[in-house]
């Protein structure tokens, strides 16, 4: 194996491969990055910590000679990080790695690329075309509402639905859930459920690329694949069934009220600075006639704020964590919100004034009389 590449290509790409490299593995070459110089003329870079693969192809690269070996992650990376901007070469000799830059040269161990786990291999069930923004949109509005405790299993998880119509999110844990429907064409119904936290990760990476071309979504038994500009990411789905959402869902509501999001949000948020010092993050409204007031109280003071609201039905005091009511207005672009309750101990519904783009359900806290 012999390549020259620019350092700041390089160094991009090994940023982007390096977040499916683990250090908690006892097996050696799943610390590394598996670099494949083709007879094409194309650098392929590989890791995976076996939930999630990602594989990136570099095209700008010179390859004089085609090969293939596994270098350690955070070493490496380091290394080609601290280059100058210049042209590197890389070469294999025997096992050790030979790295070349303008005043600088080192050598390091590789390992054998034949230790590497396949990462590509998939049944294919579906095949979806996803605009970035849409598939961004969709992990970010949901993924934050799934439970990072590993033991509560299936709920670490995001569930995917497709119908003809419609794909459809859905992230719960416990205390709070989000459900996420965008319209789309699909040949066939198909649920699967993603990791939060690699879902997490993708939209980081994602976030990070620079065109606006769409992503090919591939829907497998056990993997699912995100393919786009040179890069693939394999992902581990999750196996069981999802909470049956639709019957946590309220099937009424006493208390209905419209308010403008940003209000809202910046009331709560300013509300929060002295709830963060109590229990719960607590804070307390008090939905009276067309007014919002928001209060919270701890042993370093007190604070009270109003809002505006359109309300119909009963008068209402609900308490929250006001955490999770900000997770959900933080999230969203819309002017105006609806808040549908029912009794200070029943989840409050946060949807749009119309449509079903979004539909969040909020436990309360119990407030002392």
């Amino acid at each position: 194996m012999k390549f020259s590449c620019s350092q700041q290509i390089l160094s991009k790409a090994l940023n982007t491969v390096s977040k499916a490299v683990t250090s908690k593995t006892t097996i050696p070459v799943l610390k590394g990055i598996l670099m494949e110089a083709t007879k094409e003329g194309t650098l392929i870079l590989s890791a995976s910590d076996l939930d999630v693969s990602i594989e990136k192809t570099i095209t700008e690269v010179s390859v004089e000679e085609a090969g293939s070996a596994v270098v350690l992650s955070k070493l490496f990376t380091d290394i080609i990080r601290k280059l100058p901007n210049e042209e590197i070469k890389i070469e294999l000799l025997d096992q050790t790695i030979m790295i070349k830059a303008p005043g600088s040269e080192f050598t390091v161990v590789g390992l054998s690329a034949e230790e590497f786990p396949n990462i590509s291999a998939i049944k294919e069930l579906e095949r979806l075309n996803i605009e970035k923004e849409l598939f961004k949109n969709l992990i970010r509005k949901s993924a934050f509402c799934a439970s990072i405790d590993e033991s509560k299993g299936i709920i670490t998880g995001v569930l995917f639905e497709l119908d003809q119509e419609n794909i459809r999110v859905v992230a719960l844990d416990g205390f709070r859930m989000a459900i996420i429907t965008e319209a789309m064409k699909n040949e066939s119904s198909q649920k699967i459920i993603i990791p939060a936290k690699i879902l997490q990760e993708i939209y980081k990476i994602i976030a990070e690329l620079e065109g606006e071309e769409d992503l090919i979504f591939i829907l497998g038994e056990k993997k699912a694949i995100i393919e786009m500009e040179n890069l693939k990411i394999v992902l581990r789905l999750l196996d069981g069934d999802f909470i049956k959402y639709k019957d946590i869902m309220p099937k009424e509501s006493k208390c209905v009220v419209k308010a403008l999001r940003k209000d809202l949000f910046e009331s709560i948020e300013r509300a929060a600075l002295l709830s963060k010092e109590g229990k719960n993050n607590l804070i307390k409204l008090s939905i009276l006639e067309d007014s919002l007031t928001i209060t919270s109280r701890s042993d370093e003071g007190t604070v009270r704020e109003e809002a505006r609201i359109e309300r119909t039905g009963e008068d209402l005091e609900i308490g929250f964590n006001a955490k999770y009511l900000l997770d959900v207005l933080k999230v969203l672009e819309e002017e105006e919100v609806v808040l549908e309750m029912n009794t200070s101990v029943k989840p409050c519904l946060i949807k749009p004034v119309s449509g079903e783009q979004f539909a969040y359900l909020v436990l309360p806290v119990r407030i002392s009389s």
